[in-house]
């Protein structure tokens, strides 16, 4: 790679003012939201990240992102969250136990006020990635934040369907990774781990079932996600600078949010992981029980090549049409696969413009 990309940088956003604000959350964690503006604007949009990565995923600076294209668009106020999820944090390679529920509950109505002290009443739009589209529709859906103009959930949100291989990776892999290889986390990285370590001879042993490219934290990450070669994207859709540099996008992710990706996957929805635990008695059981009362309106980005979540926008959409037939929107994404529609080459041509016109329509 000739010049190199810095690790959590916002030099892919340079033409606006950059602030960062700073919060915690109930439970003890700090977090922190990211300002790009170019002025005030009546419709404020919120950028959510997904597991193993952060706000990077939105401003990354090779190619023409989400968050310069909206500011191109007409949308002078972008924010973009960091929650205990994002890689720019140590949260998700420490041991922990957190769950999606813990996200819902604590992470988006801390982010919400927070928010809502800089902007107060304006529109506020969210575009969320994989697993927080999931954790955000269901903070939305349980009631915890309100005042969403609109929510766009890119590949996935209250129907997580995975590949049969990838629901045999997630009911056996977190029990094998934990308490017999005995890693608390996966780690696109580990191929740089001095030699003979636990996580060197993990990525060794990904790479020999992936021959498709010469990356290994892109094995990493198909053995991480879903079930392809590669799962997370397609590789004619990344510049070869992106491909390369993968695991600075998508880092270690800690392996106790699966086991609800699972239990949700079993339930064919969003469902409470620890029904019993009094910690979460303001959530439901089921997250979907009270569809059709959630007047914010949804755009479900479907791609077409979803290795990770195949199909679960286009069954969730099903869903919700009977619900509340005509309040939501899906969008196939022809060519893309389940992250591409975020950091592809082509995305601001393809995939932007849909997201742009849904805000639009919703917005002032």
């Amino acid at each position: 790679m000739g010049n190199k990309i810095a690790r959590f940088t916002h030099a892919g956003v340079p033409d606006a003012d950059i602030t960062v604000h700073p919060f915690a959350t109930e439970d003890g964690l700090g977090l922190e939201l990211t300002r790009f503006t170019r002025g005030e604007s009546d419709d404020v949009v919120l950028l959510v990240h997904g597991l193993t990565s952060a706000s990077d995923v939105f401003i990354m600076p090779e190619h023409r992102n989400l968050a310069t294209h909206l500011l191109d668009s007409g949308h002078t106020d972008v924010w973009a969250l960091d929650f205990r999820m994002s890689g720019r944090f140590p949260y998700d390679t420490e041991s922990h136990r957190y769950s999606l529920d813990d996200i819902a509950l604590y992470d988006f109505p801390a982010a919400i006020r927070t928010l809502r002290s800089h902007i107060g009443d304006r529109r506020l739009h969210v575009i969320a990635h994989c697993l927080g589209a999931v954790s955000f529709s269901m903070s939305l859906f349980a009631g915890q934040v309100a005042g969403i103009t609109s929510l766009t959930c890119n590949s996935v949100s209250l129907t997580p369907r995975v590949p049969s291989f990838a629901k045999l990776k997630l009911g056996l892999g977190t029990a094998f990774l934990e308490y017999v290889v005995g890693l608390p986390y996966i780690d696109p990285r580990f191929a740089d781990a001095p030699a003979f370590t636990r996580g060197w001879m993990l990525s060794k042993a990904v790479s020999l079932f992936h021959r498709e490219c010469d990356v290994p934290a892109c094995h990493l990450q198909s053995f991480q996600w879903g079930a392809g070669k590669p799962a997370m994207y397609e590789h004619r859709n990344l510049l070869p600078v992106t491909h390369e540099r993968v695991a600075d996008i998508c880092g270690a992710s800690g392996l106790h949010y699966y086991r609800h990706v699972r239990k949700m996957v079993q339930a064919g929805r969003a469902v409470k992981f620890a029904p019993g635990d009094e910690r979460y008695a303001a959530l439901p059981r089921d997250y979907l029980e009270r569809a059709a009362e959630v007047e914010t309106p949804l755009l479900l980005l479907a791609p077409e090549n979803n290795k990770v979540f195949t199909d679960s926008n286009i069954y969730l959409h099903g869903i919700l049409e009977r619900a509340a037939p005509g309040r939501h929107e899906l969008r196939t994404l022809p060519g893309y696969g389940h992250l591409d529609p975020l950091i592809g080459k082509d995305a601001h041509l393809d995939v932007f413009p849909h997201i742009v016109d849904f805000l639009k329509r919703h917005g002032g």
